[in-house]
């Protein structure tokens, strides 16, 4: 009975680990962009867009092929007609009853000549593809801002963790340590408080720091379409930072020429001009050529098979003589709006590159800055540690001089990956970024 109970014990143990196991996950940047982008649903939703621009070009081709249609009547004749034939003839059908018609057609037509319509019709419809995938492209890279962002919450958080808990551990053996001194009587009590103080702060900042992680971990998880319990343990591989950046003003010449959207702006202005060409054509007529096939029966009377005709038709809006004028004028503002939009968005875009830039340049002296402070806070420890240890500083100095080196320590590493996301962001702004 023992041993049985120690193997399950042992099963149980197993599967302990084995679930805590699944539920720790290392993430890579990269693995979290690729799972962001195959989960997002506003990229489901840009493909299903796409698709649809796809469909119009088709329909666009489809309108040059011919058009046809059958229909077929039965009527019931419930008085007697007066039937009157061409060559003077009259009576209700050689002598029968006329009180039925069936009657059946078949109709083909074939466009010839819409004065360049359905060609127009096929470019618009390319163009506004071009620009919902350009669009969709443009969502894909504010994704990947978002992703990269998340992440560097997710590492700030979990580095965060690793140093608390490391100072947290000096400030208990500090507290073990001035125990024992006070017990001794070479400690004054209220700097055994002081400490005891410091290392319950240091707690309240462990535990807001594992509320901080937990949260990044479940806006990770949601993003990437993961289960919200998993732990997630950032790898930090892939947060180096460049050697070296680009001039600003090749930042901009990159801006203008890989941004999805201005690109986008540009095919819908295409698209636009194709509406007033459009909107030309209908100061022409249509010219189709036609067929068809007719069938009649009537009773006691006359019966039609083999009727086949071929003609063409020509169609004229005469109403399109000062109506179209207004469409005209409709298509040309809006290619005037699609134009200053351009402008809009291109000054939008300098500012954007300018901001980006500069916040990259700030980033990579604040670490700079930083570094510095944790060399300092670092000497002035020691020094105020050998100062505290011949009686020649007070326990508060000590103890600030310790907070000093963990605050130094969180800002230096907040600061590198701040600057990983500014010089992402960087990357975003020009529209080149890409995992």
């Amino acid at each position: 009975m023992k041993h049985r109970l120690l193997l399950v014990t042992g099963i149980l143990l197993l599967l302990v680990n084995t679930i805590s196991a699944q539920q720790s996950k290392t993430l890579t940047l990269k693995e979290a962009v690729d799972l962001t982008l195959a989960y997002n649903k506003t990229l489901k939703a840009n493909q299903v867009k796409i698709e649809e621009a796809a469909l119009a070009i088709q329909e666009a081709y489809e309108k040059k092929l011919p058009e046809a249609g059958v229909n077929s009547s039965y009527l019931y004749l419930p008085l007697k007609p007066d039937i009157t034939m061409k060559n003077g003839s009259s009576g209700n059908g050689g002598g029968g009853n006329v009180n039925q018609v069936v009657y059946g057609m078949a109709n083909v037509s074939v466009p010839l000549f819409t004065a360049h319509r359905l060609a127009y019709g096929i470019e618009t419809a390319k163009y506004l593809e071009q620009a919902v995938k350009l669009n969709a492209e443009n969502d894909k890279e504010q994704i990947i801002l978002n992703t990269v962002n998340a992440c560097i919450t997710l590492y700030k958080a979990h580095t965060a963790i690793s140093l608390v808990k490391e100072n947290l551990a000096q400030a208990q053996q500090r507290v073990k340590d001035f125990t024992s001194l006070e017990k001794n009587g070479l400690l004054a009590r209220n700097d055994l408080l002081k400490a005891s103080l410091q290392a319950s702060n240091i707690e309240l900042a462990l535990l807001d720091a594992e509320t901080n992680y937990k949260l990044a971990c479940v806006n990770m998880n949601l993003m990437m379409g993961l289960p919200e319990q998993t732990e997630l343990v950032p790898d930090r591989n892939g947060l180096a930072l460049p050697i070296s950046i680009k001039t600003l003003d090749e930042y901009e010449s990159d801006a203008f020429k890989s941004r999805k959207d201005i690109n986008a702006l540009t095919y819908r202005e295409k698209a636009a001009d194709m509406g007033i060409k459009t909107a030309k054509t209908n100061f022409y007529p249509s010219v189709t050529l036609t067929g068809g096939y007719v069938a009649a029966d009537i009773p006691h009377f006359l019966s039609v098979t083999n009727a086949v005709n071929v003609g063409v038709g020509i169609k004229y809006d005469i109403a399109s003589l000062w109506k179209t004028k207004t469409k005209i004028q409709q298509a040309k503002l809006k290619v005037q709006e699609i134009k200053l939009g351009e402008e809009t968005l291109g000054d939008n875009i300098k500012l954007q590159v300018n901001q980006a830039y500069q916040a990259y340049l700030l980033s990579q002296k604040k670490i700079q800055v930083y570094e510095k402070a944790v060399e300092q806070a670092t000497e002035n420890y020691r020094i105020t540690k050998n100062k505290y240890d011949n009686a020649l500083a007070t326990t508060t100095e000590l103890l600030d001089a310790d907070v000093a080196v963990l605050q130094t320590k969180l800002s230096v590493t907040n600061a590198k990956a701040d600057s990983f996301l500014a010089y992402n962001k960087l990357l975003q702004v020009t529209g080149t970024i890409n995992y």
